[in-house]
């Protein structure tokens, strides 16, 4: 199997903080101001057509999307990647982009429980669903979900950046069954890969995830 080469933000050496600013909370700002502007901006194009009407086979852009819970308003470009719609202008940032062609699983989120490439999918395909990324498995009181307790209990991951794709599979196929075996998450989880190849501890924390499961 070819090696593939992924950039992780999280991953590289972190840059000296200027004054209490970190690095990760600098780029989280930048993400948020970008996405305010773009939206902003969206408007106000708009203000000076507000009779026309748009042009026949045009998607709109102005779309409401349901995101681990909430109902998030952005502006989507008619070819805009879902991962890309999470990562950039909601600043979901726990999807990560790897390969970018459905091959590596990092970007994989659930569209109605069911895991998919976020990558190759379009953001207007998901319109009227239910989409659940890595930070919307957290319990609003703080309390982790049995997938993630079980990673940080059994140190499932190197660099981690896999982490987020291999959590959401691992929660969708708990769903589906909670009784699962070593050899079924095995295949379970074919789809996404860890450039650590630290697969024994990944599967070491879905097989822990399932017993968290089953207290619950």
């Amino acid at each position: 199997m070819d090696e593939t080469r992924f950039q992780d933000d999280s991953a590289c050496p972190d840059q000296p903080p200027q004054g209490n600013v970190s690095r990760r909370g600098f780029i989280k700002g930048v993400i948020a101001s970008g996405a305010t502007a773009y939206g902003a901006s969206y408007l106000f194009r708009q203000a000076g057509t507000a009779g026309a009407q748009p042009a026949a086979g045009a998607v709109e852009r102005l779309v409401t999307l349901k995101v681990n819970g909430q109902a998030r308003r952005v502006d989507v470009l008619p070819n805009e990647q879902l991962a890309m719609t999470l990562r950039y202008k909601l600043g979901l940032t726990g999807t990560k982009l790897g390969c970018d062609r459905s091959e590596c699983g990092a970007c994989t989120v659930l569209i109605d429980d069911v895991p998919h490439y976020s990558c190759s999918m379009l953001t207007h395909q998901v319109r009227g669903r239910e989409v659940t990324t890595i930070e919307g498995l957290e319990s609003p009181d703080g309390k982790l979900h049995p997938v993630q307790q079980a990673v940080w209990d059994e140190a499932g991951f190197q660099c981690a950046f896999c982490a987020p794709g291999f959590m959401m599979t691992m929660v969708a196929t708990l769903r589906v069954n909670p009784n699962v075996t070593r050899d079924e998450m095995r295949q379970a989880l074919s789809g996404n890969l860890c450039r650590c190849a630290d697969y024994n501890k990944i599967l070491n924390s879905a097989m822990r995830a399932a017993e968290y499961v089953k207290r619950v």
